[in-house]
């Protein structure tokens, strides 16, 4: 995998090998973004596993759930972990008296199928996204929602590449995303590398450009989605959401069917995962705080479903965003 906390600037591949080296992984950022986290996911368990191949049913079985509960403590908003750890766990429990080395292999397979299908799913979030967009408009995003963040195309940016395919003319605007710049380093370097048009502006300046005018659309990615559309991303995006409405812009949330869960009533339920003071007082290396001032860093807020105009999914938008649609729409 590419390891995204030296991007922009060093491209640099990390070798994982074993389980521990995609945990860590996961926990620091190294890669991220809730499709990518459960593809990645879904690989550590078989890396896990590798060295109980020759071993008895009971012991591969016992080193499984050890492997999924472990990779499962990484991180808690993303819901595409659990998701992608729940498929792992349906094919060992329908597994019968396969071999060790035989429920190995079916577990890969299941890995792969998981990545191949987020490429799937990517693919068909841009097609769905691409025609809410018009030639000429100004789309912001916030975070990185794109193939850094899944197997395929990414979300978000799934949809502005599908735009740009189709021969919109369109301008992306990409919220440095503090604090640890997700869009700066990520968003507007995919971008680029891509040759969609990009501007880079500070998340305080988001509401100003949408008082200019340049902005017609906002969409965004998601980490988990609760039954009734309430929608948990990156920090910052329920407050690009409410700058949306005060300036009657459409806010868009795109996400694949599994970030959604079913089993959370609101957003309210949703785990945020509170990460390390130093991500704000000791950015990158440079301390940019007094020593010992309190901090609280959040790493997700949750947009509520009332200022959703659409959720874009692979089976399609769900729009108006209510408990019925959701349920509509993902388990049709």
């Amino acid at each position: 995998m590419i390891d995204q906390t030296l991007l922009p600037k060093t491209y640099q591949e990390i070798d994982c090998r074993d389980v521990e080296t995609v945990w860590e992984a996961i926990k620091s950022l190294r890669v991220r973004g809730a499709p990518a986290i459960g593809v990645a996911a879904a690989y550590g368990t078989v890396l896990g596993l590798q060295k109980f191949v020759e071993s008895t049913r009971a012991e591969f079985d016992r080193r499984f759930h050890e492997v999924v509960d472990y990779l499962a403590g990484s991180r808690p908003t993303a819901v595409n972990l659990f998701w992608a750890l729940d498929r792992m766990r349906g094919v060992v429990k329908s597994s019968g008296d396969l071999s060790s080395r035989k429920l190995l292999e079916t577990l890969l397979e299941e890995a792969r199928e998981i990545e191949v299908q987020d490429r799937e799913m990517c693919a068909a979030i841009g097609r769905h996204g691409a025609p809410l967009l018009q030639s000429g408009w100004g789309v912001l995003t916030h975070c990185n929602a794109g193939g850094l963040a899944t197997a395929g195309d990414g979300t978000a940016l799934a949809v502005f590449f599908a735009a740009a395919q189709a021969g919109k003319q369109i301008h992306v605007y990409a919220d440095e995303t503090r604090p640890l710049l997700q869009g700066a380093r990520l968003t507007s370097w995919e971008l680029m590398q891509r040759g969609v048009p990009v501007t880079l502006i500070c998340d305080s300046m988001a509401g100003w450009v949408m008082k200019e005018g340049k902005i017609q659309a906002v969409i965004t990615g998601a980490d988990r989605i609760t039954a009734n559309g309430d929608s948990a991303n990156k920090i910052g995006t329920y407050s690009v959401a409410h700058l949306a409405r005060a300036h009657g812009i459409p806010f868009y949330i795109a996400a694949p069917t599994s970030t959604f869960d079913l089993s959370l009533p609101t957003g309210e339920s949703i785990p945020i995962e509170q990460r390390a003071s130093s991500e704000i007082t000791h950015g990158f290396g440079s301390q940019t705080a007094p020593e010992g001032v309190p901090v609280y860093n959040p790493a997700f807020d949750v947009t509520p479903a009332s200022l959703i105009a659409g959720i874009i999914t692979e089976k399609g938008i769900i729009s108006p965003v209510t408990e019925d649609e959701v349920r509509r729409v993902v388990t049709g």
